[in-house]
């Protein structure tokens, strides 16, 4: 059934947005996670080649007859470390170049001014090609004696940030792998969650049937045997008739209600059948308005018809009728005295008409505009107990449009009224279906 589909969409939709929130915050975590690892690592391995360089050319500078094994402070393992040393006056002392596809870039960034001493900076920077290169960089000030130096050293750790992108992608990929696999298990898992939903349902809905069934019989005495009561010319109690008029009242209601109930459960036993034949849409709209009005001036309503010219259609009659009748009906029922309701054909052509029922009532809040159509759903429950409702109508005016191929929308506000718009088919394939 459509409610189960549907329902079983709405789980699985929960259960995917779920798992692609938590994937998402897990892939940017561990994103942060392998950013900071790498870069503080690359970052020590900077520090220490400053501090190697730094001691190094310290004791350059106080023994400058000495040999000094760079090696010992400084390794060069991969090509990618490099390093400058200016003395006071700007004046290259000694370097170790870096590449010459980076360096002219990185002489541009070597002042105290882009890179404090003792801070570690990450320069990014467009090549020819259009790939970014990324340089990580330390300057580092020696005193000794009367001479002043500053050290830079720095590491290209472009392909560090490369392979950070690619695990990214990576991770995303396999984000996206496992977010499909966890909406099939989930629809799977939703799935086996409603059967029990669905057969506590079936059950519900053969209960409703049989007891709609058995209701009728006993409704059906006691509405004749209230009639033979009324008809007895001996029972001349005002209070007695009263009570018999109010229980005549109620039996209405009861077979109304079991009425509807059986209506419901034959639809969704697809039992419920309509026989498709030509009639006159504009007729039973006058038709209707003809029974009602004593119902609306009963209420002091004006029940007025619009446009209602002869229109052929193709439908079941008696659907029809039902449906019209629940629209005017529920118009009627929640309009104040003095309003206005108003039954209009407002367009026509050969594949379609389209008619509309509109109150001055109460109106019915946005919020509820939607589930207005679902079964037993009352906007104001105490006010439709009152005025007889059961929140069946409009569930099978639905379900009688479902069986025309016909839609229905509603437009209201508060305090303003209310208007429910109806499209039918003008062509359906005669014949039982």
């Amino acid at each position: 059934m459509e409610i189960f589909r549907n329902s079983r969409f709405r789980l699985t939709l929960v259960y995917s947005s779920i798992m692609c929130i938590f994937l998402i915050a897990l892939i940017f975590v561990v994103r942060i996670t392998m950013d900071w690892s790498m870069s503080s690592e690359q970052m020590r391995e900077l520090s220490d080649a400053a501090d190697g360089v730094a001691e190094a050319q310290a004791y350059q500078i106080q023994h400058p007859n000495a040999v000094i094994d760079e090696n010992r402070y400084y390794r060069n393992t991969n090509d990618r470390l490099f390093f400058y040393i200016f003395d006071e006056w700007g004046q290259l002392v000694s370097f170790v170049r870096a590449s010459f596809k980076v360096e002219p870039f990185i002489l541009e960034w070597m002042n105290p001014e882009k890179i404090p001493s003792g801070e570690i900076k990450t320069f990014r920077h467009p090549t020819e090609s259009g790939q970014m290169r990324s340089i990580m960089m330390v300057s580092k000030k020696i005193r000794i004696a009367d001479t002043e130096q500053t050290i830079y050293v720095g590491k290209d750790v472009t392909a560090m940030r490369s392979g950070l992108q690619k695990a990214t992608y990576a991770l995303i990929v396999l984000g996206v792998l496992a977010l499909i696999i966890a909406t099939v298990i989930g629809h799977i898992m939703a799935g086996r969650a409603i059967i029990p939903m669905k057969e506590a349902y079936e059950k519900q809905k053969q209960f409703a049937a049989d007891a709609s069934h058995e209701l009728r019989t006993p409704l059906a005495v006691v509405m004749a045997s209230a009639d033979l009561l009324l008809a007895d010319k001996s029972i001349q109690n005002p209070l007695l008739r009263e009570v018999i008029e109010d229980l005549k009242g109620e039996v209405k209601k009861m077979t109304k209600l079991v009425s509807d109930l059986l209506t419901v459960a034959r639809s969704d036993n697809n039992a419920l059948k309509v026989k498709i034949q030509k009639i006159d849409l504009g007729k039973i709209l006058e038709q209707n308005i003809r029974m009602m009005t004593p119902l609306a001036e009963k209420k002091n309503i004006q029940l007025i018809g619009t446009e209602l010219r002869k229109v052929i259609i193709q439908g079941d009659e008696q659907k029809i009728k039902q449906l019209v009748l629940i629209l005017v009906d529920n118009a009627i029922k929640y309009t104040k005295s003095g309003g206005k309701v108003f039954v209009t054909i407002e367009s026509s052509d050969e594949e379609r008409v389209i008619f509309s029922v509109q109150d001055s009532g109460i109106g019915i809040a946005k919020e509820d505009q939607e589930k207005i159509f679902e079964r037993f759903y009352r906007v104001d429950k105490a006010r439709s107990r009152e005025m007889g409702g059961n929140g069946l109508g409009l569930s099978i005016a639905t379900e009688i449009l479902r069986l025309h191929e016909g839609k229905i929308s509603v437009k209201s506000e508060l305090g303003v009224g209310t208007k429910f718009t109806v499209e039918l088919k003008t062509t359906l394939p005669i014949g039982e279906k």
